[in-house]
């Protein structure tokens, strides 16, 4: 295998558009599409994760999408092992693999490797799980942007996992979790070329207020009620999910409900843009999506070396 060897990494926040357009890549390209998506690789996981349709699986071929259990956690690490051993495959007959999601933390770990991260005492992993139960989230998210704020401005703060992490890590070797992600890109046998999508803000925000309602229609809230028993799994503590089962438990209403559906949503792609805008390469390509897709996959399409 050699560097001839494309990764289209076509990345954007929720909503924007990635599955349709990588279909129709995928068609012109006559390859196939590689999730990472840290969420739809849950196979209980379906209406709120957005989930591409029977339809578009069935026109191409994805992976990762409902490949695990929520009650077997993929990370970071164990998804780049799995994810390079599916692309050494792929690359064996095709030249070209896409590579689709809105997780950074997963494409960087496929396209550069993942940041050496020290070893954790795990007494402090638990004293902050304790924290975590008797203080709360707030006070947690509170210490982490105080101990690295740069961290802070991207992290997914709602997720206790994520918060967890980057502090036992800020407190146990005294410097920012940050830090730790700095490091060497690692060699990969690929060339990836990364895609960056967005489209303008209002646009990107109705058609999440339109996905949300799409979702609830579809039968979002029965599918978390299925899954109350494992509320308490990581895979479940994100959005889409983590606002319903309060609801649930007659916390707040369903309108209430809703409107932290939409806007916790909004505050996530706002996250991915974000992170997208920081930690992708300057070498990176923006795209912006608009309702004619073709332009789009036509913009795309230029920028695949030619072949003689």
């Amino acid at each position: 295998m050699s560097h001839s060897k494309i990764l289209l990494v076509v990345a954007g926040p929720t909503a924007v558009g990635k599955t349709a357009l990588c279909v129709q890549l995928a068609q012109q390209l006559q390859t196939d599409v590689v999730s990472a998506d840290s969420r739809q690789l849950y196979r209980e996981l379906t209406i709120g994760t957005a989930k591409p349709t029977p339809a578009e699986m069935q026109d191409v071929q994805h992976y990762f999408v409902g490949s695990h259990s929520i009650t077997d956690p993929v990370n970071a690490g164990r998804y780049e092992r799995e994810c390079l051993a599916v692309l050494d495959e792929l690359f064996q007959k095709k030249d070209v693999v896409i590579l689709s999601g809105g997780t950074g933390l997963y494409i960087n770990a496929v396209c550069f490797g993942l940041d050496d991260m020290p070893a954790v005492n795990p007494l402090l992993r638990e004293q902050l799980l304790t924290r975590l139960q008797t203080e709360g989230l707030t006070t947690l998210q509170a210490q982490l942007r105080q101990l690295d704020p740069e961290y802070a401005q991207t992290a997914d703060l709602q997720n206790p996992v994520r918060v967890t992490r980057a502090l036992e890590v800020c407190l146990s070797t005294g410097q920012p979790y940050s830090s730790f992600r700095r490091r060497q890109t690692a060699k990969r046998p690929f060339q990836p070329i990364l895609v960056n999508l967005d489209r303008p803000r209002p646009e990107l925000y109705t058609r999440i207020d339109t996905r949300v309602d799409t979702m609830l229609a579809a039968g979002l809230v029965d599918e978390v009620r299925s899954l109350l028993p494992y509320r308490e799994l990581s895979a479940l503590q994100t959005v889409g999910y983590q606002e319903i089962f309060p609801f649930l438990g007659g916390d707040y209403d369903y309108d209430e409900m809703v409107r932290l559906l939409k806007r916790n949503t909004r505050r996530y792609a706002k996250r991915q843009l974000t992170w997208f805008r920081s930690q992708f390469p300057v070498s990176s390509y923006q795209v912006s999506l608009t309702d004619n897709q073709s332009l789009a996959v036509d913009e795309i399409m230029g920028l695949l070396p030619t072949t003689n």
